[in-house]
């Protein structure tokens, strides 16, 4: 999910499609706190590892 908003991120921004740059934004957020909860040992969603 990170990987994806910073694809959608930066397609956004070169290509001037504003959608795709909060998109892209939004699920950058979304992926890093994922992870940091998935890295300090939180369970997400009843999973203690989320990839």
């Amino acid at each position: 999910m990170f990987i994806l908003g910073v694809i959608l991120l930066l397609l956004g921004w070169f290509l001037h499609i504003t959608i795709l740059t909060t998109i892209g934004v939004i699920l950058l957020v979304i992926g890093a706190v994922l992870f940091i909860l998935g890295s300090i040992g939180r369970p997400v969603a009843g999973r203690r590892h989320y990839w």
